[in-house]
């Protein structure tokens, strides 16, 4: 039965959607958007400039520019708004930014009222939907019970911005130039529309289960083109450095072939991933993601294949047991790291999860163990010391 304490929106798994970012990425967004429709409010002080420069009457300039700014934000506003339901806010955003930039070029480059007028038209137009679309992205990544704070915070610091701008422009146009003022304004709206892309975050959208699965090929033809070039690769290796010993063979010389992939490929695929899931959103940040797979999935071969080798060549009598305890610790290793990743992903954020993991995998690169992403310094320079300490059927000089 329902009362008047029955509450008018029940919590579901809707809200999931809200965790999408952090706090301190949420602030950084409100940050950003409060400056997006500020720029044309710098154009109302050089009014008395340009109407010189243009020869025009200055009261029938003020007039026209500023009916028309008001119907240039009136129109943009409904525009900007209303196809951002369809395409996105930060679709609408990169678009409303591209026309403010030619617009204010244009206004610069202006050399007649009646071009200046139809440049401030398109300029006023680009930002008109700072406070509509500002509020459509608050409402988008905060809850209910946060909202109204950062509706607060957003507003106010907009109408804070609206007070300061036209000081700025004005200063800028008395002691610069009205034209070097809206280059300027041209240069401050691509530096937005580049920050709006790389803060906002665009998920992939994929919900066919056969897409998501065939994202993982990418990986596989890394694995299965990597595989030959990193064999061949430690073969070379372990020829050349037998030629420098003078015929002398240490089995320790193939793990040096895992350079390239422990140093460079692995750790590089990865952090680029993270970066690229977190600020290129679309299609383009899928297919950069889908080549970083790729270049991952050779990597990780150029870290196995050398590794394998060095496991049957310093116990080939025992190479079976050596191979099954070398995956048995890389499973249980990445047991215990597959856990982890969720919850970090949660805490911190894809990127910063998978700049750790890079990390450690140069971290890992320098390390005694001989297993994968863990190579190899230590044991290329102390390996046959290591061999010689203990006997557990390991290859010597005298068995290889």
């Amino acid at each position: 039965m329902i009362s008047e304490e029955s509450p008018l929106l029940a919590s579901t798994v809707h809200e999931v959607i809200y965790d999408r970012f952090a706090p301190r990425q949420k602030r950084w967004i409100v940050f950003l958007i409060s400056f997006a429709g500020l720029l044309p409010t710098t154009f109302v002080p050089a009014i008395p400039q340009i109407a010189r420069d243009l020869n025009s009457t200055h009261d029938a300039f003020l007039s026209l520019t500023v009916s028309l700014s008001i119907l240039a934000t009136a129109v943009g506003s409904l525009v900007w708004a209303a196809y951002s339901s369809f395409y996105g806010r930060r679709c609408m955003y990169l678009w409303g930014m591209l026309f403010l930039c030619v617009g204010s070029c244009g206004v610069a480059m202006s050399t007649s009222l009646r071009s200046l007028l139809f440049w401030r038209f398109v300029q006023t137009f680009g930002c008109a939907g700072g406070l509509s679309l500002g509020a459509g992205v608050i409402g988008d990544i905060y809850t209910l019970e946060e909202r109204g704070t950062a509706i607060g915070v957003f507003i106010g610091a907009t109408l804070f911005g609206f007070a300061i701008a036209p000081f700025l422009g004005g200063a800028a146009a008395q002691y610069w130039s009205w034209r070097n003022l809206h280059y300027s304004l041209a240069a401050w709206g691509l530096l937005e529309m580049l920050l709006i892309y790389l803060s906002f975050g665009v998920r992939y959208g994929i919900t066919n289960e056969a897409i998501i699965g065939a994202c993982f090929l990418q990986n596989g033809l890394g694995n299965f083109i990597g595989a030959p070039l990193a064999g061949r690769l430690s073969d070379i290796v372990v020829r050349r450095w037998r030629v420098k010993r003078k015929g002398v063979w240490c089995p320790e010389d193939c793990l040096r072939a895992t350079w390239i992939g422990g140093l460079v490929i692995v750790p590089l695929s990865i952090g680029a991933s993270g970066l690229i899931t977190t600020y290129v959103g679309g299609p383009v940040g899928l297919w950069l993601n889908l080549l970083c797979l790729y270049m991952n999935g050779m990597g990780v071969d150029f870290v196995f294949n050398p590794v394998g080798s060095y496991n049957v060549d310093v116990a080939h009598s025992r190479s079976a047991e050596a191979t099954a305890a070398s995956t048995a610790i890389q499973s249980l290793i990445l047991s215990a790291a597959t856990a982890l990743v969720i919850p970090s992903i949660q805490r911190i954020g894809v990127a910063w999860t998978d700049i750790i993991a890079a990390v450690l995998a140069l971290i890992g690169q320098g390390t005694t163990s001989i297993f994968p992403f863990q190579d190899h310094f230590f044991t290329i320079r102390y390996g046959d010391r290591m061999r010689t300490s203990v006997d557990v059927g390991l290859t010597t000089k005298n068995n290889s």
